[in-house]
């Protein structure tokens, strides 16, 4: 009760007398007791029509235990050898953002597995939905309806944001429709503290209630522009309830995954080809850097965009596309939204001198992550063997281009540089028949591997 009763003081107050909400002054408000009331309800009316329930149903596979999948105990047990699936049905929102060709902006996690979408409107009105495109990475999705007098919300600028401001969250918590609940922002730019491009975590954090079934929905500035897609909440002791702590996507990014799942049906995702990490004062005192703000380059993969650009190891990069860079995490979400082939200017601190870097965002299908293949290749990536291979020419095989030090790559002994040339004896010439050999292996696994003059195996159990 007490917050309640200081939002709506602080609200009469700008009400009263500050620009930003004077847009809202032609509007008589409410009276108690011969006493304006500051009231939402304006902005909730104007908006809800645009946010939607949706449903879903699917089947999705059942881990079984390893034993299961032993002939041994399938002929014993009479079991046959065949994957164990169930049904599910799930709730959440989404948002119009196009009425004309019913796009509905929406969370990947909602609809992910789905057989039958279905979208129901404020007016209660259903239709079966179609997946236009989604991206996983983001955890952004759009669908389609077709359907008409639809009501979209105007896109709002997530990057004026500021801790402070007031915002609404509209959803379906629990399948309780048009949920509206209030908070202000709590934080941005939520993010970890080392990473590696095509990694996505800028989130704006609110304490607006966020609840199961909001993921999606709509977070709403004071101008009635959407700002955020809700999507996940912070837990306390196994609690599936709000704690206070709600994060959604910004809007400028959903935007742009948006636009290209419209356009092209996927985000072709492009990358540098860095390892960065966030230049803390703490760093730049013990590398005697004046600069304490950036992103330090920890490796340059062999044969990447960066590597051709000039890029080095220990450079900080300070500025992306003329944009001031503050974390590694800036640089990721910059980035990694950009296309195959997008030019993309650097602003570069190298001992101690300011330069400029001009490259071309490069394509993620030639340096391929491994550890979806086998669990001991975490923390890899490979491609095909190049002209940045002092082997080229003289062996096939594939190119390992990095390996994080605190990976289990690492641990097994691969190492940046090292060309594999068989799996299980099976020779490999390129990234797809690298794949391929490692996906019918099985458990343990024998890599042969060449390095400057030597050959050996590696092996990794499963």
């Amino acid at each position: 009760m007490k917050r309640s009763i200081s939002l709506a003081a602080v609200l009469c107050a700008a009400l009263l007398g500050f620009a930003p909400l004077a847009s809202f002054a032609h509007m008589p408000p409410p009276f108690v007791a011969g006493q304006p009331v500051p009231s939402l309800a304006p902005i909730v009316k104007r908006v809800s029509p645009a946010v939607v329930n949706i449903s879903t149903s699917g089947h999705v596979t059942v881990q079984q235990s390893p034993f299961f999948n032993d002939p041994f105990f399938q002929q014993f047990f009479g079991m046959p050898n065949q994957p164990m699936e169930r049904n599910f049905q799930a709730l959440g929102s989404g948002v119009i953002v196009d009425a004309a060709k019913g796009y509905i902006l929406t969370n990947n996690h909602v609809i992910e597995n789905a057989d039958k979408i279905t979208v129901t409107l404020y007016d209660g009105r259903s239709f079966k939905a179609k997946v236009v495109g989604r991206d996983p990475d983001t955890d952004i999705a759009v669908l389609q309806i077709d359907a008409k007098d639809l009501v979209q919300i105007p896109l709002g600028n997530s990057s004026t944001l500021q801790v402070g401001d007031f915002v609404i969250a509209i959803g379906n918590p629990f399948g309780l429709n048009h949920t509206v609940t209030a908070g202000i922002v709590s934080a941005m730019g939520r993010t970890g503290p080392q990473v590696q491009d095509g990694k996505y975590t800028d989130f704006i954090q609110t304490d607006a209630a966020i609840n199961p079934g909001n993921s999606g929905g709509a977070l709403v500035n004071l101008e009635g522009q959407l700002v955020g897609i809700n999507t996940m909440i912070v837990t306390s002791g196994g609690s599936r309830g709000n704690i206070g702590i709600g994060f959604a996507i910004p809007i400028n990014m959903a935007k742009n995954v948006m636009d290209q799942l419209i356009q092209y049906g996927k985000v072709e995702r492009g990358i540098l080809g860095v390892q960065v990490q966030t230049l803390t004062p703490e760093l730049a005192q013990a590398l005697k850097l004046s600069q304490n703000q950036g992103a330090v380059v920890m490796q340059v993969v062999l044969g990447s965009q960066a590597q051709k650009a000039g890029i080095k190891p220990n450079d900080v990069i300070v500025s992306v596309n003329g944009n001031p860079v503050s974390s590694a995490q800036d640089v990721s979400n910059v980035i990694g939204l950009l296309r195959v082939g997008t030019p993309v200017t650097l602003g570069i601190l190298r001992n101690g001198q300011q330069i400029t870097i001009h490259a071309k965002i490069g394509n993620t299908q030639s340096e391929q992550v491994a550890s979806a293949e086998h669990p001991q290749l975490r923390g890899m990536t490979v491609s095909n063997l190049n002209e940045s291979s002092p082997l080229y020419g003289q062996v096939k095989g594939v190119l390992v281009t990095g390996v994080d030090p605190n990976s289990e790559a690492y641990s097994a002994g691969l190492r940046q540089g090292d060309v594999i040339t068989a799996v299980n004896r099976e020779a490999v010439g390129d990234v797809a028949e690298f794949r391929k050999a490692l996906a019918q292996a099985g458990g343990t696994v024998a890599l042969r591997v060449r390095r400057d003059d030597q050959i050996f195996y590696l092996v990794l159990n499963g």
